[in-house]
């Protein structure tokens, strides 16, 4: 959750009793003009002092929060009637940056003036200011209404007199200035932590004071410890969480008010590094065809709406997931053992069960709250072994679970089976797996080979998804579906010009489905480029994100769909089942259709910022990986063109580096954004998207996270 979101949530009741937000913004559209406190308090009927610095504070934080505008005359009005957008700053390398409006408009740019008072995150106000070149509206800034940052991760170096630490978010694009004496014991070169004591304006760049110096053991460490902070990742408990775990330690949960599922043969399958496990499935034949049983980690048993380990939560919005370390959303005690479906132990769960037919089609579903006891935690690896592979030694070691097993995957099959015949979309994209040594350096990255289990678990959990946003649609209960919106009118008309350069067409005109994408990558199936059309392909959707009215889930081919099966580790997970513990059991609910609007926003940016921080530690180790192979030569394949060069990812190893514009064989070189090509102006050379390419490894820039390549064959040979 933002800031701003957070306060809200956690923030204490006001000790003297004041209006609410809403009879503020319906006075100041009534007398539709600015007015200042004391008007506001008189008609407000806020008359003693004590209350009205109660009125103050709640003015104040409206005004942060975008509301209201506080204008130079001490009066505050309504943001929507002074023609501002409110909304989040996004800074970018070069200077320049964009505001992520709130609601309503596109993104807008903010030149590198704008800039210049302003870092990646804070909250602004912005009026229109005109259309820039590519047709985009630009902002300028009228108000700033809240800093982002507080303290800046950085490398920090001392250059004569002056020190400075230049930040490793690159999104913050100005140094932070560290005059004479801040430095405490740093030494150039270090990465440290400074607290920002001055903010930058159109004369100074921002001035900070280093209160950390960050140390290590292994590079691991170091390379997660620095994103962790540079993307200001919630890793701390505050004190409060130690006071209500000890509460919930002794808790003991029954089968009282609970479908006793404990004789049912689940088990878990996760990988073999897994240690909170979310889900356990099992499944039975029966008249019509199957019964799938998913069941789901009840996470809302133990975590009270509003309490501190739900305000934490809520704050983290997710768990993140670095190479040898996870900051995980709940403290270990309730993500690694009570609410973790461990085997041979009871545990409460929330239970989806459905009903299948014989030819794979779901017939209905109910949600049920259940005791379950695990009979086996299975990894992938184990389970493919004993029901693809049929390893005859582990069949026999399973003893009559294996029976069960077999079951779950036949169902599997008719269940995948049936979803292809729908249509659904399979790229082809490859997740890697890091083997680190000794001092925390990479070994070795390996392709991470999914196979048949890891398939099974996820046709279960989609099946369980879609069933719960069935649910909360029939309910209308406000909740959090997860939306992935098709591609907008700019990127399929892209799209289509790119396909035709290939003969091909994109069906579907204005509003093409997932059967129409798989027409086109059947067309190529057997072509030289395929993975060029795949890849062109891929980029041309949009990300999926959370958000409180079902718009459905273009790349699934869902009409409805939300993420239900992960409580432990995603904070959406966790509102759905408390919606649905609502729905079944009447449980209290505790969220208007306005909170779930703030709460997908804010689950989204934190999806975000999680991704952005572990990528960040991988592009950190790799470039420590290829430090020691400069010189070094590698086939490649171009994974991305743009107007200043080419990115190639090497095989083998599968980092990815650039071939600058510049160091391409001597012409000059124009991008073609309709094909996606670098194209020589003198020798008509092109470079495209998935083309095949020798290079050799020239400079690798730990700092900047940049591997740099050159062409080692000088050009391509396509026309």
């Amino acid at each position: 959750m933002s800031k701003r979101e957070h306060r809200k949530r956690s923030a204490p009741e006001y000790e003297h009793h004041i209006p609410e937000r809403r009879e503020v913004l319906e006075f100041l559209r009534t007398v539709n003009k600015p007015r200042n406190l004391k008007h506001i308090a008189a008609a407000l009927g806020v008359d003693s002092p004590a209350r009205q610095a109660a009125l103050k504070k709640r003015l104040n934080a409206m005004v942060r929060d975008g509301e209201i505008i506080k204008n130079r005359k001490e009066g505050f009005g309504l943001t929507e009637k002074m023609d501002l957008i409110v909304g989040e700053v996004i800074g970018h390398t070069d200077g320049y940056g964009f505001l992520r409006p709130d609601h309503g408009p596109p993104d807008l740019f903010l030149s590198a003036r704008e800039m210049q008072v302003l870092m990646h995150g804070d909250r602004v106000a912005v009026r229109i200011s005109g259309i820039g070149r590519r047709n985009q509206p630009e902002g300028a800034v009228v108000e700033i209404l809240e800093r982002a940052n507080r303290k800046v991760v950085g490398r920090y170096f001392r250059e004569g007199q002056l020190g400075f630490v230049a930040p490793d978010n690159k999104r913050l694009h100005q140094d932070v200035l560290i005059p004479a004496g801040d430095e405490g014991k740093a030494k150039s070169g270090q990465y440290v932590v400074a607290d920002i004591t001055r903010y930058p304006d159109r004369h100074t760049q921002p001035v900070g004071k280093i209160t950390e110096i960050l140390r290590q053991d292994t590079y691991v460490e170091m390379a997660t410890e620095i994103a962790i902070r540079a993307h200001d990742i919630p890793w701390e408990w505050p004190e409060e969480i130690e006071r209500e775990l000890a509460a919930i330690g002794s808790k003991k949960i029954g089968a009282k008010d609970r479908n006793d599922l404990r004789e049912l043969p689940f088990v878990t399958i996760d990988g073999e590094d897994a240690r909170d496990f979310d889900d356990a499935v099992c499944c039975a034949k029966t008249a019509i065809g199957w019964k799938l049983y998913v069941a789901i980690a009840d996470v809302s048993a133990y975590v009270p709406v509003g309490g501190a380990l739900d305000r934490e939560a809520t704050n983290r919005g997710t768990s993140v997931y670095f190479p040898q370390r996870v900051v995980p959303m709940l403290p270990e005690l309730l993500s690694n053992d009570l609410c973790s479906l461990k085997p041979e132990v009871d545990r409460p769960c929330l239970v989806c069960e459905i009903s299948i037919d014989r030819r794979g089609m779901v017939k209905e579903s109910r949600f049920t709250r259940a005791l379950i006891h695990s009979r086996r935690r299975m990894t992938y690896t184990e389970m493919a072994a004993a029901v693809v592979a049929k390893d005859a030694g582990l069949r026999q070691a399973l003893g009559p679970l294996i029976e069960h097993l077999d079951k779950l995957y036949q169902l599997f099959r008719l269940l995948h089976g049936a979803r292809m015949k729908r249509g659904i979309l399979e790229f082809g994209a490859t997740e890697t797996r890091m083997e680190f040594d000794n001092k925390g350096r990479i070994r070795q990255i390996s392709p991470l080979i999914r196979n048949d289990a890891h398939r099974l678990i996820e046709e279960f959990m989609l099946t369980a998804n879609v069933a719960a946003a069935e649910l909360l649609e029939k309910q209308e209960l406000p909740s959090l579906y997860r939306n992935h919106e098709p591609p907008n009118p700019e990127k399929l008309a892209d799209l289509r010009e790119f396909l035709a350069g290939f003969g091909l067409e994109l069906g579907g005109g204005d509003k093409p489905d997932v059967e129409d994408y798989k027409k086109v990558l059947e067309a190529v199936s057997d072509k030289g480029h395929a993975h060029l059309v795949e890849t062109v392909l891929l980029r041309s959707m949009n990300l999926a994100v959370y958000e409180a009215v079902n718009k459905g889930h273009f790349g699934l081919a869902f009409a409805r769909y939300t993420h239900f099966t992960s409580p432990i580790r995603r904070y959406p997970d966790l509102l759905v089942h408390r919606a649905i513990s609502h729905a079944i059991k009447g449980t209290p609910y505790h969220y208007s259709l306005p909170d779930m609007h703030n709460l997908g926003a804010h689950c989204s940016r934190t999806e975000r910022r999680a991704d952005d921080a572990t990528r960040d530690v991988a592009q950190h180790l790799k470039c420590e990986f290829m430090e020691d192979r400069i010189g070094e030569v590698f086939n490649g394949t171009v994974s991305g063109v743009t107007a200043f060069g080419l990115f190639v990812e090497l095989d083998d190893v599968l980092v990815e580096g650039l071939v600058h514009v510049t160091a391409l064989p001597n012409d000059y070189y124009h991008f073609d954004a309709t094909t996606r090509s670098l194209r020589g102006e003198r020798s008509g050379h092109r470079f495209h998207l998935a083309d095949r390419v020798r290079v050799s490894v020239s400079r690798v820039d730990i700092d900047e996270k940049k591997i740099d390549l050159e062409l080692v064959d000088g050009r391509k040979s396509r026309k």
